[in-house]
């Protein structure tokens, strides 16, 4: 019979043996320290060199050393990174020595195409983490090649509207310049942008010919190279050159745009896209898409406690519909002949040269 006596001594002897065993086993090694966290360069007496944001990338400056584009009292200043996390680089701040990233596509499915991201940030920040860096691997896997811009900010001292999208039109000159040795096609070079830079990039598909005209510098090696982008991208964006009732001239040879946002989650940013797709619709720029979703919310805001996260980029928004929109992208860009092999004239190309001389439409609008 076991008495409770031996019963409490069993227990205590088994618990001693756990207890001993425990302290004779050696302690785990400790685990070794992040590799390859992204840093920002030092700060020297020469112009700030830029260092990739995402492993591989070529970076190259957008002007050269002594540019009168450039600020020559904060040129050498470093650019600051801010972490969303340990070790993951959300966005970039102080910016003076503007750059441009390349990073090519799966060369086996290359279709020469480029797109330039230009991440958002309300002009105070490059929220690179969420809308550039991502977009490096997921246009790989299709054969597209991306370059992720670095813009001047207004939070430093520029000017947005002029700045910033001289650097984003500057952007495409150097990568349509470079076409041959980055394996892509001149004529599949195009621009995508988030909230801000979305601002960017629509306004650098009505002010390129400004910009050609007035950047001529015969000096400069890529003087003569088109700024136009050949397709743009326009995600959420803030005001687009028709917001407040503006009426800028379209070019005739303005490229196809691709319009996505939130809309009841984020009405201002949808009403920016709408201003947007209705100007080039009424026009007759041709393949001019859009797609409002019924929910989501602008990256950064405030959402309520049943309410997916307000994510941007290729977050999947908590499963909602508006997470899909870059798979919409992809089937306009094959829908336009964009994903076809290089050197092919695209259907995009074909319907700008088919609509050079139209006329805006008068349908009562």
């Amino acid at each position: 019979m076991i008495t409770p006596v031996l019963k409490r001594a069993f227990a205590c002897a088994v618990l001693a043996a756990l207890v001993s065993n425990q302290q004779a086993a050696p302690a785990l090694p400790p685990l070794p320290a992040p590799l390859g966290v992204p840093q920002a360069g030092p700060k020297t007496n020469e112009p700030y060199a830029p260092q990739p944001i995402v492993a591989g990338g070529v970076v190259v400056p957008l002007y050269p050393p002594g540019s009168p584009h450039l600020n020559p009292e904060r040129i050498t200043e470093p650019e600051e990174y801010q972490m969303w996390g340990p070790v993951v680089l959300g966005a970039v701040v102080n910016i003076h020595n503007p750059s441009i990233e390349f990073h090519p596509g799966n060369g086996q499915l290359n279709t020469g195409v480029a797109v330039i991201l230009a991440a958002g940030g309300g002009h105070q920040s490059l929220n690179v983490g969420s809308e550039a860096a991502p977009f490096v691997p997921f246009f790989a896997n299709h054969g597209i090649s991306t370059i992720i811009l670095r813009n001047r900010l207004r939070r430093d001292g520029y000017d947005p509207r002029s700045d910033g999208v001289n650097d984003a039109l500057r952007a495409i000159r150097i990568v349509r310049a470079y076409a041959k040795e980055w394996n892509l096609d001149p004529n599949r070079i195009g621009i995508m942008g988030f909230s801000a830079g979305a601002e960017l990039a629509a306004y650098a598909t009505i002010q390129w010919e400004e910009f050609d005209g007035a950047d001529d510098d015969a000096n400069d090696p890529f003087a003569g190279i088109s700024s136009r982008p050949d397709f743009a991208g326009i995600i959420y964006p803030g005001p687009t050159p028709f917001a407040r009732g503006a009426q800028p001239t379209i070019p005739r040879a303005a490229p196809p745009a691709f319009i996505a946002s939130p809309g009841w989650g984020d009405r201002v940013h949808a009403m920016w896209a709408t201003q947007y797709f209705t100007a080039l619709l009424h026009d007759g720029v041709p393949n001019v898409e859009m797609h409002i979703y019924a929910r989501g919310h602008h990256p950064g805001d405030k959402v309520g406690p049943d309410e997916p996260p307000a994510t941007g980029g290729l977050a999947n928004m908590g499963g909602i519909a508006f997470g899909t929109w870059s798979e919409r992208y992809l089937e306009w860009m094959r829908d336009l002949g964009f994903l076809e092999r290089p050197g092919v004239e695209t259907r995009a190309a074909k319907d700008v040269a088919a609509n050079l001389e139209r006329k805006p439409s008068r349908s009562g609008l």
